[in-house]
């Protein structure tokens, strides 16, 4: 990417967006282009147009996306595919229409098929059936994925996706009905500290393997390949390690300081069993994560709770 080059950040007010752009001004690309939602629906077809039209971006990252956990994605199943459908698709068209350079779509690890081979290659999606209760999020970020590997080959545009894994960090959502696991249990467990609540309950078996990636990791990662001319196949992104989930609400327990006791709440399902990805393809280029999950669930937790009660 030109230094001087007009970059469009969509979803530059969530985690990832607001990761990127970080990281983009302090590398020196100050030409950056953002909207908030209240004045560019990117779900409306003709907004994204005239914006595309009226802007002509030479660059984009497609982090705009509706996500949400395990509840949200069960529940608010039609709205999930609807929206992630739109966002992507009209982002993507637009993107072609008015001959942007380079687009990273911001896919995600769920779109590879519930008892996917671990670690799980690139090569595996469409392989075999999605996690039932993600799988509209997952048929819409595998969407677009085609869309932006139709349009590279129809057009020859450099339209590429990289698939992370699970996210955490700065600008989350703790929400306990849309929330992911991570921010979740440190939501559940400093609200059970500050009351002297005796139990924590998680759902689950606490058995179900996770891999967890810093946002300002994943952000290094994706500015690394922009600025990469022969990357065209969709890459994952991720550390390359793992953690059960009964382990990883020990682990909070223990950054918390929190001294009561988990349950497991068996009755609510676990989700899908593991999801490893094999991430030798961008280790292969050049890069690997920094963050070590302890450390940057430490400093998750003290910026956003410890900050707040000082």
């Amino acid at each position: 990417m030109n230094k001087d080059g007009k970059i469009y950040v969509s979803g530059h007010t969530g985690m990832v967006g607001s990761a990127l752009v970080r990281l983009l001004n302090q590398q020196g690309y100050t030409n950056l282009l953002f909207r908030e939602s209240s004045n560019l629906d990117l779900r409306c077809q003709e907004q994204v147009r005239s914006f595309f039209e009226s802007e002509r971006p030479d660059y984009v990252f497609l982090a705009a996306a509706k996500v949400g956990g395990i509840v949200a994605n069960n529940t608010y199943r039609a709205d999930f595919l609807y929206d992630n459908l739109m966002i992507q698709s009209n982002v993507i068209h637009a993107s072609h229409s008015y001959n942007v350079k380079k687009l990273m779509f911001l896919g995600s690890s769920c779109i590879y098929p519930k008892m996917a081979e671990q670690p799980i290659k690139e090569s595996q999606l469409l392989s075999g059936l999605l996690e039932p209760t993600n799988e509209p999020y997952a048929v819409a970020k595998i969407a677009g994925l085609k869309l932006c590997e139709s349009y590279q080959r129809q057009y020859g545009h450099h339209f590429i996706s990289v698939m992370p894994t699970n996210l955490y960090g700065p600008n989350d959502n703790y929400d306990p009905e849309t929330s992911h696991v991570l921010p979740a249990l440190l939501q559940k467990f400093h609200d059970a500290k500050i009351k002297g609540s005796p139990i924590v309950k998680l759902w689950g078996t606490g058995r179900p393997l996770r891999e967890f990636l810093h946002v300002d990791d994943l952000a290094e990662a994706c500015v690394f390949l922009m600025q990469k001319d022969d990357i065209l196949d969709p890459i994952n992104i991720g550390t390359g390690e793992e953690i059960t989930i009964k382990d990883l609400g020990l682990l909070i327990k223990t950054i918390v300081g929190y001294e009561g006791n988990l349950v497991f709440d068996t009755s609510k399902p676990d989700g899908t069993p593991r999801k490893l990805l094999d991430v030798s393809r961008i280790h292969a280029l050049g890069w690997q994560h920094k963050i070590a999950l302890q450390d940057g669930i430490r400093q998750v937790y003290h910026a956003k709770f410890m900050s707040n009660s000082r």
